[in-house]
């Protein structure tokens, strides 16, 4: 005989499965998209243990006068992480979105560096 505590933890079980499965795949395609500005993937978990969120770090670009350059590839690189899941959550977006304003200023300033070296 099957009891109903039996059954309830069976389906809490195959809930966490499911939810650990799908979290976890949607963090590390943020993680494999990151590369080196990427951090390690953290899965939130309920009060009961059932996986409810999760979470990869990312090291947001700071414009860099010297080299523009590198501040664009690295904010292509946040905004390909940030997009990478087939899902991509609002704070994925907000992600996003900042990288491409830090990218966008970068490349004003080198478009400045180019103007000011031929001019």
């Amino acid at each position: 005989m099957v009891s109903i505590s039996s059954i309830m933890n069976q389906q809490k079980q195959a809930l966490i499965r499911k939810n650990y499965a799908e979290i976890y795949a949607h963090e590390l395609a943020h993680k494999n998209a990151g590369g080196s500005l990427a951090g390690p993937i953290v899965i939130e978990k309920n009060a009961e243990g059932i996986p409810i969120g999760g979470h990869v770090s990312i090291k947001m670009p700071s414009l860099n006068p010297k080299n523009p350059q590198r501040t664009i590839d690295n904010a292509n690189t946040v905004i390909n992480s940030a997009m990478a899941p087939s899902d991509p959550s609002p704070q994925d977006y907000r992600v996003a979105s900042q990288a491409k304003a830090i990218k966008a200023e970068a490349e004003r300033l080198q478009s400045k560096k180019r103007i000011d070296y031929y001019a």
